[in-house]
């Protein structure tokens, strides 16, 4: 387990006046860090002028995961050429979201039925499966919610493939609802935005449908005002499922800004560095799809 630390600071600015902070969390590297170091780090992550003098308290060393990258992909032994898969298996009977139908797959012609077409040890399968297109991971765009808006065969690839991309880590918050305040220290511009709530872990499982993390509509405004290309997240839905309003997929997929749900795996990305992929077929008259969504560290 990585290893953050938890503590209180005082700091006293030189022209006066001073801030305070409680409860305070970190990632470090190795098992501790000094009183300074952290100093260090609150005046420049916070961008502090004239600072005179920082206290720091009741410090304690906790066993959490990194939120902010502090693990980069050389100490997870990734190379920089290898992909990273974000996505659900799609299997037969398998449910996405309570009251939508489960996928049936089977053979529209197996092996063994197709051998009779072909010459002798030549032969192949033909497979086919029935489902709706929330299926697994996928992606929605406008269509999904807007009767005017684009479908999949109008969905812009530069919006889909090989997108730069930035985790932004709220795994353990408190309560489901992720404010707008967690997206503030990031650079969202142009990128695709995952959003790792550590939700997927229930994947398959009861727990899975029952009080999901989701995006507030100040989330998805800020998302929206500061660029994002696309959004993803790792749980049940983007928005609050215990109300009939959407309000995520309304501003986001007005602004035609693609939505993927049930992504998993965010935990073996780097906060930034890599591109994101997740392209649908180039299907009319649809306005969601399974994807195969995938990172590639750049």
């Amino acid at each position: 387990m990585e290893k953050r630390v938890s503590f209180d600071f005082e700091v006293d600015f030189s022209n006066g006046g001073g801030i305070q902070g409680q409860g305070f969390r970190l990632d470090i590297d190795g098992n501790d860090i000094d009183d300074d170091a952290l100093a260090t780090y609150i005046i420049k992550d916070l961008r502090l002028l004239m600072v005179g003098e920082v206290r720091i308290l009741n410090k304690q060393i906790i066993e959490e995961a990194h939120k902010r990258g502090a693990v980069t992909p050389d100490k997870r032994d990734i190379k920089k050429s290898d992909f990273i898969d974000l996505s659900h298996k799609i299997t037969d009977g398998m449910i996405t979201y309570k009251g939508l139908p489960a996928p049936l797959i089977c053979d529209h012609l197996s092996h063994a039925q197709s051998a009779k077409n072909y010459e002798e040890g030549t032969e192949f399968q033909f497979g086919r499966i029935d489902m709706v297109g929330n299926t697994g991971t996928y992606l929605d765009t406008p269509y999904h919610r807007y009767r005017d808006g684009h479908d999949l065969s109008k969905l812009l690839l530069n919006k889909v493939s090989n997108v730069p991309g930035i985790v932004v880590r709220v795994r353990g918050i408190e309560g489901p609802a992720i404010e707008w305040t967690n997206f503030a220290a990031s650079d969202v511009w142009g990128k695709a935005v995952l959003v790792e709530t550590g939700w997927d872990r229930h994947w398959g499982s009861d727990q899975y449908f029952e009080g999901h993390p989701f995006l507030t509509e100040k989330a998805a405004i800020y998302l929206r005002d500061q660029g994002a290309v696309l959004v993803g997240i790792d749980s049940l839905n983007i928005d609050d499922t215990s109300t009939g309003a959407r309000p995520v997929h309304t501003v986001l997929l007005a602004e035609e800004i693609p939505i993927v749900e049930h992504l998993c795996n965010l935990s073996s990305l780097p906060v930034e560095g890599f591109k994101f992929t997740a392209t649908p077929p180039k299907i009319e008259k649809i306005g969601t799809f399974p994807v195969r969504a995938h990172a590639i560290l750049s």
